[in-house]
């Protein structure tokens, strides 16, 4: 299928194939009929991305600071890679889209195939949407009406927050598309409105929408005239749908209003507040977020739980429904704010319009032959496999998030292995970086991998809560595997992987199965084995991780569905520790910071071992991201060993060694990958024994519970 996508790197935007979206539950499967550009969103990020890296370091100065921090830490080569990997993501453009459900989720609610929706995805010819940022069209309203509807929901979250009554007056600051639809909404309300706009076509469009209009371009005197508009009794309220860094239209928009008069900000403008505006008249100011209660509450637009009518009135969702309904009542006209229409194929001419200096308002995209959903692309053969000699290592790899396509897929393809399919549930990711990463072939079907004969090795970088599942599936199907970390999320799959590679042990067919603790495989790490090899006195370990806060409703600090950060992360240090050691985890004890946290994250692990060693894991949450990451420290044998971030190990009382350095951080994913690949090339036994990942998963597991106890 076509899809719209840009570049944050050059700023290109172009239609690409890739395969359609696979039905998720909770969501709809939907075959486009129209899309809306969004002028100010879109051409923000178009212009983002053709800025050169000066100045989107100036339009972004929080960015810059945690840059400049990365490099305090992890060095000037680390940062800049993750800054370009970053920006080499691919960014799906669009979020107004018309269209007919093909598909219904398990677990969708008040939805059918054949319904006919808006959606806030993405200029695509097929996409996959959440079931409550949809909603039905009715009868009377047309696609190209409908359109509108997600764009219109701003404004008309922006008029709630304001809080109309019948009669009002208010002003609406910038005729652009959410403007003129903002107005409109107001007078249906019973409002008098008047429009606001340097303009002229602008205006001209928004009086023939039945708007009152001031022209800022010739007016000396605006506040004189929205006084005089309001028969001096000064607006009610005021609605900035503006996008501007002067601060300007905030302070007009004060001395315009009425003593206790209604601000509210749904464009952009520059805050330079000036209390003598706000004091006197007491006014209210407040700044819109996008189309309502729900935005960007995981819960509600990705779980589908919706919030309780008696208590949240108008949501996302019942904002969409309110639109679409104005749209039937006739009350918001949108014939005459679409100034260009361009089939899909022709989209370069829409963002150069976008781009360019001729005037537009609403350019409608039109998909005017149905798609077909296809879940496979085939890409180009990596020029490494030979058809007459087939790599030992044949790889499918599902997953191709963040962590996956910056560090694991590169580091896979640095490895004699044949990359012959990635596989995600979603295309955009999966075509970017199979292309780029030389795979055969795509598809958001992930089960292919399994039955595909020629795949012989399975990569996962999924979600933590499929790794179980998926694990014994590759198994089952008689596939090495190799899984990043965690194992499992719970002691019941923990024991099934266990029953099934005992079971393909039994069938004689042994497979090697590798969990991605890549510490162990770093070279400053593998240093400190080395060192720590010649001294037979127990040891003592110290890992302090200054981890770092994430957002509570992050996907990994749910239990169900990331585990929590110490499943989650805090099992590499586990590990890390073990194999310094070189000797089986006896007992542990788990400290944790007082909070209500359901997952805990900052926390202190203790752990003991056969030869008398101990370990202790700080696992912070709470520190300064200024500070490293990760220090590991180790006493033995009346000398120190002090690792600093993967960059520089120094040591103490060793009569060889004394410092070595690093020009970048290695935490050891290539070497990791490539000791896999190597295992499986040659028939030698897994770089990991399984009998370490069990016991590490186990401890891990068990150190995750409410009331620790020992193993």
């Amino acid at each position: 299928m076509k899809q719209i996508i840009q570049s944050l790197t050059t700023g290109q935007t172009e239609v690409q194939d890739i395969p359609a979206p696979a039905l998720k539950p909770g969501k709809l499967l939907i075959r486009t009929h129209n899309s809306l550009v969004s002028a100010g969103t879109e051409r923000m990020l178009v212009e983002f991305g053709q800025a050169n890296w000066l100045d989107k370091a100036r339009q972004q100065p929080d960015k810059v600071r945690q840059v400049l921090d990365k490099v305090r830490t992890d060095g000037l080569l680390t940062t800049l890679d993750a800054v370009q990997s970053k920006l080499d993501q691919p960014l799906p453009l669009g979020y107004c889209n018309v269209g007919t459900v093909i598909g219904v989720g398990a677990g969708v609610r008040g939805f059918q195939v054949g319904d006919r929706i808006i959606s806030n995805g993405p200029h695509a010819e097929i996409v996959s949407v959440p079931q409550n940022l949809c909603a039905k069209i009715p009868d009377p309203v047309t696609n190209e009406a409908a359109v509108f509807t997600v764009v219109a929901a701003i404004g008309l979250q922006g008029i709630r927050l304001a809080q109309p009554t019948l009669g009002e007056c208010f002003v609406v600051t910038g005729l652009g598309l959410i403007g003129l639809l903002t107005a409109q909404l107001l007078k249906a309300q019973g409002c008098r409105v008047l429009g606001l706009d340097f303009a002229p076509d602008k205006l001209a469009l928004a009086q023939q929408l039945g708007i009152d209009t001031l022209n800022l371009a010739i007016d000396n005197d605006p506040i004189a005239i929205a006084t005089e508009f309001s028969r001096e009794a000064g607006v009610d309220g005021v609605l900035i749908t503006a996008a501007t860094q002067s601060s300007e239209p905030v302070h007009q928009a004060a001395q315009m209003c009425r003593k206790r008069g209604r601000i509210v900000l749904v464009g952009v403008t520059g805050l330079e507040l000036s209390r003598a505006d706000f004091y006197e008249k007491e006014l209210s100011f407040q700044v819109s977020c996008s189309y309502g209660p729900g935005r960007y509450d995981p819960n509600y637009e990705q779980k589908g739980q919706d919030y309780p009518l008696g208590f949240v009135r108008w949501t996302e969702q019942r904002n969409f429904e309110a639109v679409l309904d104005t749209l039937a009542s006739g009350q918001l006209q949108t014939d005459l704010l679409i100034s260009h229409r361009f089939p899909i194929d022709q989209a370069d001419q829409a963002y150069a319009v976008l781009t360019g200096d001729q005037p537009y308002l609403g350019i409608v995209l039109d998909y005017p032959t149905p798609a077909e959903p296809t879940s496979t692309l085939s890409l180009k053969p990596d020029p490494k496999a030979s058809p007459s000699t087939p790599a030992p290592v044949i790889v499918g790899c599902i997953g191709a998030g963040n962590y996956a396509s910056r560090i694991l897929l590169p580091a896979l393809a640095e490895t004699p292995a044949q990359l012959h399919t990635l596989a995600a549930t979603s295309g955009v990711n999966i075509t970017h970086y199979g292309r780029k990463l030389g795979f055969q072939q795509v598809t958001t079907e992930p089960d292919a991998l399994f039955t595909n004969p020629t795949i012989n090795t399975v990569v996962i970088a999924t979600r933590h809560d499929s790794h179980g599942d998926l694990v014994c599936r590759a198994l089952t199907a008689g596939k090495h595997v190799f899984v990043e970390k965690p194992l499992a999320l719970n002691q019941a799959e923990l024991e099934q992987i266990q029953q099934v590679y005992q079971e393909a042990i039994s069938k004689g067919q042994p497979r090697q199965l590798m969990v991605g603790f890549n510490r162990r495989f770093a070279p400053l790490v593998q240093q400190m084995h080395r060192l720590l090899q010649t001294i037979t006195a127990p040891k003592a370990l110290i890992m302090t991780v200054n981890a770092g806060a994430i957002p509570a409703d992050h996907w990994t600090q749910d239990a169900a569905m990331g585990g929590g950060r110490i499943i989650g992360e805090a099992c590499h240090f586990v590990d890390l520790l073990r194999f310094l050691v070189g000797q089986p985890i006896a007992s542990w004890h788990r400290t944790t910071l007082a909070d209500s946290k359901p997952c805990p994250d900052t926390v202190t692990l203790n752990l003991t071992f056969t030869d008398d060693s101990i370990g202790t894991i700080h696992y912070f949450a709470n520190g300064a991201k200024s500070f490293p990451k990760e220090r590991l420290e180790v006493f033995c044998g009346d000398r120190i060993l002090q690792l600093d971030n993967y960059r520089t190990l120094q040591g103490w009382g060793w009569p060889q060694f004394k410092r070595q350095s690093q020009w970048r951080q290695d935490k050891g994913q290539k070497a990791c990958l490539a000791a896999f690949v190597a295992a499986i090339t040659t028939g030698t036994p897994a770089p990991i024994p399984l009998e370490e990942l069990i016991e590490v998963s186990q401890a891990i597991l068990a150190m995750a519970q409410p009331s620790p106890e020992k193993l």
